[in-house]
């Protein structure tokens, strides 16, 4: 093998261990490197960041098992478990993460964001399930659903590091299609603004309502050129370059305000 046979990949995921997309990603990986699975125990989609000061393991035959999330995940096998990756990875999600708005409440790409803190660059991966009329939870996703995700991520862990895309990006956010007639195009993208939540009060409950998944399963969405959502919409497998948050900009009307905070 070349220069990446001896690359450490840390591999989570917020699907739960027994999802078929991380089993599709290990196999994958483990051609370009040695592959470690620190992945929750069950489901834990959309939990976001959340973290735990105490959580169970147990051995699985694909890595390790953590009752907890996916920040716990990532956190437990960079500190605890070991060895110490070169990459974490994290996916392949059943379902996309798109816009900007996603970003803080994905388990995947939260998981991504928690190795960016470490300063151990990442690779969060998902894939987009077109719905038609069909609920969500009545789409069926097979291995073979995730191979374009899979090529995607195989390629760009083989070759991030070593080509310094790290160097000016802290983690990607990919999403890809399922597979086409045609191999999947890859393209550059930012996480698209547009944002569409609403909500409806029901006697004693309240419904809240991602207006975009609608437009989407559609493919009727509004997001300009050179986003992800239209990108992946359209057949493209979408990276996006992204840096941990909460960086300081400097501000001059903040500086105003916080000098006359004497004075007030």
């Amino acid at each position: 093998m070349d220069e990446t046979e001896d690359l450490e990949i840390l591999l989570t995921n917020d699907d739960g261990i027994g999802s078929v997309g991380i089993r599709a990603l290990h196999d994958a990986l483990a051609e370009v490197g040695n592959v470690t699975v620190v992945a929750p125990a069950d489901d834990q989609s959309a939990v976001g960041r959340a973290i735990s000061t105490e959580v169970e393991i147990e051995e699985h035959a694909l890595g390790y098992a953590i009752q907890g999330t996916p920040s716990d995940c990532v956190v437990a096998g960079l500190e605890a478990i070991g060895p110490y990756p070169d990459l974490v990875v994290s996916g392949c999600n059943r379902g996309a993460n798109l816009g900007q708005y996603v970003l803080g409440r994905s388990g995947t790409v939260s998981a991504a964001v928690e190795a960016a803190f470490f300063g151990v660059p990442a690779i969060a991966v998902s894939l987009y399930v077109p719905t038609g009329d069909l609920a969500f939870h009545e789409i069926e996703v097979t291995r073979e659903d995730y191979a374009e995700a899979v090529r995607a991520t195989e390629y760009l862990a083989e070759r991030a590091i070593s080509e310094g895309v790290f160097e000016d990006a802290d983690y990607l956010n990919v999403n890809a299609p399922v597979p086409d007639n045609e191999p999947a195009g890859m393209t550059i993208t930012s996480p698209s603004h547009v944002y569409d939540m609403d909500a409806t009060h029901n006697g004693d409950s309240i419904t809240l309502h991602d207006r975009i998944w609608e437009r989407m399963a559609e493919a009727n969405i509004d997001d300009p050129e050179g986003t992800d959502r239209r990108a992946v919409v359209e057949g493209n497998i979408s990276v996006s370059p992204l840096t941990a948050p909460h960086t300081t900009e400097h501000h001059d009307a903040l500086d105003t305000l916080v000098g006359d905070y004497e004075n007030c």
